[in-house]
């Protein structure tokens, strides 16, 4: 199995208490979405199981990739972040297993076999949470303009790299503070990352 964590401690935390199980084998690990994808590349493993936030390119992206790519290995995301937007970006991307990073190494051993035999596993809170919080309002654009006003870029810096009018990128804003009943864009944006939708 391929490992993908950014935080070096909880990776390798992560690989030696799995390389205990006498039926898993840990053939490479990675600390960003691009190294994943690489190491995945050359180490052809089963499983990857990938943090969902890391650096050049989320568990989501490296997944999406990974089904594309090598249609042999099942991916699967453990992470500290299990908004309901992310699991359904997940779940659309093809992941088999979406579990929080509070889960015993145990029970991870298990959910990993599970995954490696083809099924699915995902958290039953996190299940639950993204059926009670229903989809996103916003449109891809919504959420592509939202995502880039969200460190704080004025609507100029956000049109340029939007390839947008500064007009068009106020109407997206509007429309998406307006959606998610914010006060402003900062807001939405604060609110649409607490649900997953960024």
């Amino acid at each position: 199995m391929l490992l993908a964590d950014d935080e070096h401690l909880i990776r390798g935390a992560l690989a030696a208490l799995l390389g205990l199980e006498d039926d898993l084998v840990v053939v490479a690990e990675a600390g960003s979405g691009a190294e994943a994808v690489a190491m995945a590349r050359a180490h052809r493993p089963d499983v990857a199981v990938l943090d969902l936030q890391m650096p050049d390119g989320d568990g989501v992206a490296v997944a999406t990739s990974l089904r594309r790519e090598l249609p042999g290995c099942q991916s699967m995301i453990v992470t500290s972040h299990g908004r309901p937007g992310h699991l359904k970006r997940a779940l659309a991307a093809g992941v088999r297993g979406f579990v929080p990073k509070t889960v015993s190494a145990r029970r991870l051993a298990e959910i990993i076999r599970t995954v490696h035999g083809g099924n699915r596993y995902v958290d039953p809170e996190l299940a639950a949470d993204a059926i009670s919080a229903g989809d996103s309002p916003l449109t891809a654009r919504e959420a592509e303009v939202l995502e880039l006003a969200a460190d704080g870029a004025p609507v100029a810096e956000i049109a340029r790299r939007a390839a947008l009018s500064p007009g068009t990128v106020r109407n997206y804003l509007s429309s998406a503070a307006a959606k998610l009943s914010a006060e402003n864009r900062h807001a939405a944006a604060r609110i649409a990352r607490e649900r997953g939708w960024l």
